[in-house]
């Protein structure tokens, strides 16, 4: 079968490689789409600290079982049309049986430790039914949707940290399809008020909210961004701010523009080698701010993500705007790198 395998950083190659064979616990699945991300960006240049073997790239997917092990967990059937998790807690750690298993301390992760999504076919290993991390799609929720439910249940996870209420003062950094997905999450469930994105590339900024309607825009390449929001709260500041978004700037500009009692999240995370931010902790001090970071997700999250989309409460279908097959995977990662589209899936 066709599959993307990553050697090394600057080495992914599209190869033919033998199918992979079900085991007793797992399933198999005939791979219908796999959606990519800037992460995989990343890791296609850099490579990752989980990555230690050569291994099959991919973490948004969904697809259609194709073989049941006899001994596998969830009662799933050749047919059934599933989405699978990408970050897999272990369920047994202090974490987990907390009930926090977005932070997993032994989490493993498809298409890290285990062959991920950007191949005909992938095995869902055990780890992943034990967690109930394969989730049956909704009838009437496409394949193409289905693969958008890993990012967006990352977004659902940061957002129930911050406590939005109806009405809250919203800043988005970042018009990438994270961003897109915060803002229509802000809106449709937490009835968000007035809601900012701000980019500073000005076509995708353009692209994305003719897409998702947020009240303003701010192009930062051009304007004062912490300046634009303090005048469109007549200086109050911004009741919440996500920052989907991998600079350094956005997250300073953020304390900078919150508001008393204001809510950060620091979704985008920085680059390993220039990981710092300069802090006026006066600022989180006497204006109490309320900083939180969020890099994953949890199981139940994606089970929320599904129910959202099956329901039409946050629709997803128009935000993925390039459909690739296999054989450009690697085009979509050039795509996603330069910011020509919002959400870009691959359809082995």
């Amino acid at each position: 079968m066709k599959a993307l395998r990553f050697h090394a950083p600057g080495d992914v190659r599209l190869e033919d490689i033998p199918e992979p064979v079900c085991g007793p616990r797992e399933v198999k699945i005939r791979v219908r789409n796999c959606s990519t991300c800037g992460t995989d960006v990343k890791i296609r240049n850099n490579g990752h600290v989980n990555i230690t073997r050569e291994t099959t790239m991919g973490h948004e997917v969904a697809g259609e079982v194709v073989e049941v092990g006899p001994d596998a967990a969830g009662g799933f059937a050749v047919g059934d049309r599933v989405q699978c998790i990408a970050a897999v807690p272990c369920g047994e750690c202090h974490e987990c049986r907390k009930g926090w298993m977005a932070v997993c301390a032994n989490q493993t992760s498809v298409g890290y430790q285990y062959d991920g999504g950007f191949a005909e076919y992938m095995i869902v290993p055990e780890a992943v039914l034990k967690v109930d991390g394969l989730n049956r799609i909704p009838d009437d929720v496409g394949f193409d949707e289905a693969s958008a439910v890993e990012p967006f249940a990352c977004a659902i996870n940061a957002q129930e940290q911050l406590g939005i209420e109806p009405g809250d003062f919203v800043v988005v950094f970042g018009a990438g399809p994270i961003g897109c997905m915060h803002i229509r999450i802000a809106r449709g469930v937490h009835e968000a008020g007035t809601i900012v994105l701000v980019d500073i590339n000005a076509e995708r900024l353009a692209m994305s909210a003719a897409a998702v309607s947020p009240d303003a825009t701010i192009d930062s390449s051009s304007v004062n961004v912490v300046e634009e929001v303090m005048r469109l709260t007549e200086g109050r500041g911004a009741d919440v701010i996500i920052t989907a978004t991998p600079a350094n700037i956005t997250q300073e500009q953020a304390i900078a523009m919150a508001a008393r009692n204001g809510r950060i999240s620091f979704f985008g995370g920085l680059p390993k080698t220039n990981p710092t931010i300069v802090c006026d902790s006066n600022l989180v001090h006497y204006r109490q701010l309320h900083i939180h970071g969020a890099n994953g997700s949890a199981p139940e999250h994606h089970k929320r993500a599904l129910g959202y989309i099956s329901s039409g409460q946050i629709p997803v279908k128009d935000l993925i705007t390039r459909h690739l097959p296999l054989e450009e995977a690697l085009d979509a990662f050039d795509i996603v790198a330069k910011g020509e589209a919002i959400k870009v899936t691959v359809e082995p």
